[in-house]
């Protein structure tokens, strides 16, 4: 087994292990909260989902910058899969808020602003996927989709900074102070194991990806 195998094998093992120990606590040891009730667990999931998308977008971004600076195809392909894999987790923010939002507002969506920016981000790296399939051509390919991945990052601040800018009825952004510790420590616990399955299905697709670049440049060479 390769070096490459071996750490998507322990990272794949690990984050299993963290998710079930994360859930565990999440459903079944926490007190549900005084106010909302039951239907707060699903913030175990949403919260962690929405801050591994940003940090999936953040790798995107840096990914982006690099392959225009060095022309590095690693650094694209990073780049690409960690697109692939954020999309999937701002996808389930999107639907844990909407789980949330019709026992907690009556309503499974409203155009607030938190909801509107989140939904964009979305459609922006929906769209960043798309151009890397319009273009046929390698180096054009990541040339274009680098510039839409650091221009679609900007979106990510201010998805963050919706609900302090404009009026919404989403609440403000979590700090230390607005939460018990027990709330704080299950949301990082399962933060930590949504990035570990980040970098598992990031780690295997990017290394998918180098297989793919590998049979189009021998096809290209035949």
């Amino acid at each position: 087994m390769g070096r490459g195998a071996s750490f998507i094998g322990w990272t794949g093992a690990l984050a299993l292990l963290t998710m079930a120990v994360g859930s565990y606590i999440g459903l079944f040891v926490v007190g549900a909260d005084v106010e909302m009730g039951e239907v707060q667990r699903l913030m175990y999931v949403h919260v962690p989902a929405a801050w591994t998308a940003f940090f999936a977008f953040f790798v995107v971004f840096i990914g982006s910058v690099l392959y225009l600076v060095q022309r590095d195809e690693r650094a694209d392909r990073v780049a690409a899969s960690a697109a692939e894999v954020g999309v999937v987790f701002i996808s389930l923010t999107l639907a844990t808020g909407m789980l949330w939002g019709k026992p907690t507002w009556g309503v499974w969506w409203t155009w607030d602003p938190r909801l509107t920016t989140t939904a964009l981000l979305l459609a922006v790296f929906v769209g960043y996927l798309a151009v890397r399939g319009f273009a046929d051509d390698p180096e054009r390919r990541a040339r274009w989709s680098a510039i839409v991945g650091i221009l679609g990052f900007v979106q990510v601040p201010i998805v963050y900074l919706s609900v302090v800018w404009w009026r919404s009825i989403h609440q403000p952004p979590s700090s230390p102070r607005s939460v018990s510790s027990d709330i704080l420590g299950t949301w990082m616990l399962n933060f930590a194991a949504f990035l570990l399955v980040f970098a598992w299905l990031t780690a295997r697709r990017t290394r998918a990806a180098r297989l793919e670049a590998e049979l189009e440049a021998r096809m290209a060479y035949h």
